[in-house]
């Protein structure tokens, strides 16, 4: 049998709900610091000379499977030439 606070409320529920919660803020605080990790490397190769724009677009890239990215640069191929771009 599970006890119930004067709510009502099973408190064994209710515990790990707050558990879970607090689990949910911690990430979202550690989220909030490797966010402002990423700004922070990306002002530094700002500040190396780098292209940032280039660099995300590469970072993006690299997560695709590569399959994946070479059917999506074919078409873009493909386009660009309909286009006259090439």
């Amino acid at each position: 049998m599970t006890a119930t606070n004067s709510d009502g409320i099973d408190t064994v529920a209710a515990g790990q709900l707050r558990a879970f919660i607090e689990r949910i803020e911690r990430l979202e605080e550690e989220k909030a610091g490797i966010a402002q990790d990423i700004v922070d490397v990306y002002a530094e190769t700002r500040h190396a000379g780098f292209h940032v724009k280039s660099i995300r677009a590469i970072v993006k890239l690299r997560r695709k499977d590569p399959a994946e990215r070479q059917e999506e640069e074919a078409i873009l191929d493909l386009y660009k030439q309909a286009m006259g771009m090439r």
